[in-house]
C-alpha cells in the first residue's frame, strides 16, 4: 500500500511541475485570463492533494548528517569545515572500548532487495551484505583475498554467493568459502572470507561482533505486534554523531538532565543556545524516569520506565501524555513502546558504530493501525528534535572515565548504568586512537 502510495505521490509531483512550467510561459507571456484560471485551478487540483498525501500519509524520513545539527558555527567557517575544526581540538577523554560485544544493526530489511548488495562500515569493518536469490541475508567481509576488489562494489549475487566484480571469484554467503574460481578447476581451501553471523527480525538486518570471536549468547526479542501486523511502520529518523557509543543509551539513566535538556517545548527548536527564549515558556515538557537492569538470564537487558506530559500554561495536556517503557537489548538495539490517547506504538532505536567515535543513530516508528499517520509523524518528528538537542552536547563534549558524582540517587542511577554496560566489553575489545583529524 505504501509503495503505491509512493508512486502516485510521484506522479503528483511530476505533473505540479509540468503546471508550474506552462504557468510560468503563461504568465510571461500575454495570457488569456480563462486560460491561467483553468491551469490555476488545475494546480490547485495537483498540489493540494499532494500536500496532503505528503504530510498525512507518506512515511517520514528525517536524515540528519555529520555536521547537520549539534554545532555552533565559528566565523566563516562552513558547517562542514566547523565539525572538522571541533573534532580535531576536542579531548576524546579517557575512554572505555569502542567496538562493544553483541548485536547491531546494519540495515533496514527494506533497503536489501532479493539479490541487492552494498557495503556497510560497522565497527571498523567494511562488510559486503547481500540478500540471495533464496531471500536470506549474508555478511562477509567486504575485500576478496584474491586481489582485493570490493565484493559489494559491482558483485552479482548469484544463488547464494556474492561474485568478485573483478576475477570472478564466487564466495558462498553462509561460510564466506570460495566455491568456484572460473579459471582453474582447483579452488584453495584457504580462499575464504570472513563471514559474520546475521539475523532479520523486527525489519532490521542485524549482525554479531564479538572480540573474542564468540558466538551468540543472547537473541535479539521478536515484537508480536510488529510480526502479527497490528502495528505499521510511519517513518524514520537518521542522525550521526560524534561521541562515543556508550553515551548515547546512558541518557536513559541520566535523568536529571532530561528536565535540563527536554524540558522546553519541542516547537524551541534543537539549538540549545535559543531553545529558552521566554516566547516558548508557555509550554514545558514534564518528565520521570526509572531504570533498572533486568535480573538473570536476561542480564543484557536495562530497562527504563518513562512519562512524559506536555504542560500548557502550567496545566498538563493530556492529549500529549505518553506512558513509555523502553527495553536496551544488548549495547545498541533499544525498544521504547508507548501508550497515547491515540494507541499504542513503539520507536525502535538502533546505534551502530562506523568509526570509533563516530555512531549511525536510526529511529523507526511502530503504531497502532488506527492511529492517525499524522500523529504518528508528529511523534517521530518529537522525537528527533529532543535527539538533535542531546546531539549538540554530545558532538562537543569529551568523555568523562572517572565523573565527579555527588552523593545523590540520580548520580547513582548513571554510575550503575555504566556499570551494567561494561559487560559488553572483553579483553581484546579495541580501545580508541586519537588522531590530528576527521574528515567526512
Amino acid at each position: 500500500m505504501s509503495a503505491i502510495l509512493f508512486e502516485v505521490g510521484s506522479l503528483w509531483i511530476n505533473a505540479a511541475e509540468r503546471l508550474a512550467g506552462r504557468m510560468l510561459t503563461l504568465v510571461t507571456s500575454v495570457p488569456d485570463f480563462q486560460s491561467v484560471s483553468t491551469y490555476l485551478l488545475l494546480a490547485v487540483g495537483v498540489v493540494v492533494p499532494y500536500a496532503f498525501y505528503a504530510v498525512c500519509l507518506r512515511s517520514m524520513n528525517r536524515i540528519r548528517k555529520l555536521g547537520d545539527v549539534g554545532y555552533i558555527p565559528e566565523g566563516a567557517f562552513t558547517a562542514k569545515e566547523t565539525a572538522n575544526f571541533v573534532q580535531r581540538r576536542r579531548k576524546v577523554g579517557n575512554t572505555p572500548p569502542v567496538y562493544p560485544n553483541g548485536w547491531f544493526g546494519l540495515l533496514e530489511s527494506f533497503m536489501l532487495s532479493k539479490g541487492e548488495a552494498k557495503t556497510v562500515s560497522a565497527l571498523g569493518q567494511n562488510l559486503a551484505v547481500f540478500r540471495d536469490m533464496n531471500g536470506n541475508v549474508h555478511a562477509l567481509d567486504a575485500y576478496c583475498p584474491h586481489m582485493g576488489a570490493n565484493l559489494a562494489a559491482g558483485g552479482r549475487v548469484i544463488g547464494d554467493c556474492i561474485e568478485c566484480p573483478f576475477h570472478a571469484w564466487k564466495f558462498r554467503g553462509e561460510d564466506g568459502k570460495c566455491v568456484h574460481i572460473p579459471y582453474t578447476e582447483k579452488v584453495p581451501e584457504i580462499a575464504k572470507v570472513k563471514s559474520w553471523p546475521v539475523t532479520e527480525v523486527s525489519g532490521w538486518i542485524f549482525f554479531w561482533h564479538h572480540a573474542e570471536g564468540l558466538d551468540p549468547t543472547w537473541q535479539i526479542p521478536v515484537i508480536d505486534e510488529m510480526a502479527s501486523g497490528e502495528w505499521v511502520y510511519r517513518g524514520r529518523s537518521e542522525h550521526h554523531i560524534n561521541a562515543h557509543i556508550e553515551e548515547i543509551p546512558e541518557n536513559g539513566a541520566d535523568v536529571v538532565h532530561l528536565g535540563h535538556v527536554h524540558g522546553p517545548v519541542m516547537t524551541a527548536g534543537n539549538d540549545l543556545r535559543t531553545m529558552w527564549s521566554k516566547w516558548w515558556t508557555f509550554a514545558e515538557h514534564k518528565w520521570t524516569a526509572q531504570w533498572e537492569q533486568c535480573p538473570e538470564p536476561d542480564g543484557h537487558i536495562g530497562q527504563l520506565h518513562l512519562t512524559h506530559n506536555l504542560n500548557l500554561f502550567g496545566l498538563p495536556l493530556s492529549m500529549l501524555k505518553l506512558d513509555v517503557y523502553a527495553r536496551q537489548i544488548g549495547p545498541g538495539i533499544v525498544f521504547l513502546t508507548f501508550e497515547s490517547c491515540f494507541g499504542k506504538g513503539m520507536y525502535l532505536q538502533c546505534v551502530l558504530p562506523q568509526a570509533p567515535l563516530v555512531q549511525k543513530v536510526v529511529h523507526n516508528i511502530y503504531v497502532s493501525k488506527w492511529m492517525p499517520p499524522v500523529f504518528a509523524k508528529f511523534l517521530l518528528w518529537s522525537e528527533a528534535m529532543q535527539v538533535e538537542r542531546d546531539i549538540m552536547i554530545w558532538n562537543n563534549k569529551q568523555y568523562e572515565g572517572r565523573p565527579m558524582f555527588v552523593k545523590s540517587k540520580e548520580d547513582t542511577l548513571i554510575a550503575k548504568h555504566r556499570r551494567w554496560y561494561s559487560q559488553f566489553y572483553s579483553e581484546n575489545s579495541p580501545r580508541v586512537f586519537q588522531k590530528e583529524g576527521l574528515d567526512f
